[in-house]
């Protein structure tokens, strides 16, 4: 199974693919990054963007709104650093094939938006073969992480 088991990820939770409750598993690692600090306000709802849009893509894309399918979550959190494995049970994709949004040709099309996102509010984004598993990084620019 494609779910996060690195040993490094000491919190790992896994939800149906529903909504409602990626929301209330974003407000619970949003709650924990303000409690841990480190983090500015900005630079939390930066996390929280990117945490919503990979969430998304995992119920939505990945496992097609499929409630018996899971999303495993995966995450540390650290003063100042927040890593975060995100696994879908859907087929993957290669993020390379998704068209540029910034392309004025592509501009009107809804594709591609929530990846840009992604990549701009977390210093690291990778995704791991067969593409249904994302891992993302931020840090704290005040040094701390």
């Amino acid at each position: 199974m494609n779910q996060p088991d690195s040993p490094h990820y000491p919190t790992r939770v896994s939800i149906p693919s529903d909504l409602e409750e990626a929301r209330q598993l974003q407000d619970q690692i949003e709650q924990q990054l303000m409690e841990v600090g480190g983090f500015s306000e900005a630079e939390i709802f930066a996390i929280k963007l990117a945490l919503e849009e990979a969430l998304v893509n995992a119920i939505k894309h990945g496992n097609q709104m499929d409630r018996s399918k899971m999303v495993h979550v995966a995450f540390r959190l650290e003063t100042g650093r927040f890593d975060i494995q995100i696994a879908d049970e859907g087929p993957g994709f290669d993020p390379d094939d998704v068209p540029d949004c910034t392309d004025p040709e592509n501009l009107e099309r809804p594709c591609g938006r929530g990846l840009l996102l992604m990549r701009h509010y977390m210093n690291r984004i990778d995704y791991i073969p067969p593409g249904n598993i994302v891992v993302m990084s931020k840090w704290s620019k005040n040094g701390q992480a």
